[in-house]
């Protein structure tokens, strides 16, 4: 299993296969459907983002509580379709990765080929699991939010699957073959 930094170096993002599994080390940033309503409105306003998109890997997650002296609470992904509407803007304003689960709508696939951006793939169910990969985390944006708030997450060996790879290749669409 190869392992990479985040924030991803093009060459790495683009030599990644559909169906891969990789762990990631570095910086993620946690967004789901209220902070990216904010974040579209920002950017409709001409506002700064609270991070450099195009150095960003979305995490789409919203954290569980914090027991005393854990670091963070259980960190699950949520269903990135949930984001889908908004996803095209971000990705032509620069972003590249994002990590959720479920299926991307066609709009989305079709904008992440054209610009090379890649979704990955964690699984439901593992939040205790994602949580202990977490060194470090800091509310940097919209704290009113709560759960929802934009957090920055220092991940050490946070393992993913590429589900949808900067050629546009789908993991979905492999499993799909032979259903009626």
């Amino acid at each position: 299993m190869r392992s990479f930094t985040l924030p991803l170096r093009e060459a790495d993002r683009l030599s990644l296969v559909c169906g891969e599994n990789i762990l990631l080390s570095g910086v993620m940033y946690t967004a789901r459907d209220a902070a990216h309503l904010k974040m579209t409105q920002a950017l409709k306003n001409g506002e700064a983002l609270p991070f450099d998109l195009p150095s960003a890997c979305l995490y789409y997650a919203g954290p569980s509580p914090t027991a005393e002296g854990e670091i963070i609470g259980s960190i699950g992904p949520t269903t990135a379709g949930r984001m889908d509407a908004v996803t095209p803007l971000l990705i032509e304003q620069g972003l590249r990765v994002t990590i959720g689960k479920g299926q991307r709508n066609l709009a989305v696939k079709q904008c992440m080929k054209q610009y090379g951006a890649i979704y990955l793939g964690a699984i439901g169910g593992a939040g205790a699991r994602y949580a202990t990969c977490v060194k470090a985390v800091e509310i940097i944006a919209y704290p009113e939010l709560q759960s929802e708030a934009i957090r920055k997450l220092t991940v050490e060996d946070f393992p993913v699957t590429v589900i949808i790879d900067a050629k546009g290749k789908d993991r979905y669409d492999d499993f799909a073959v032979g259903v009626k």
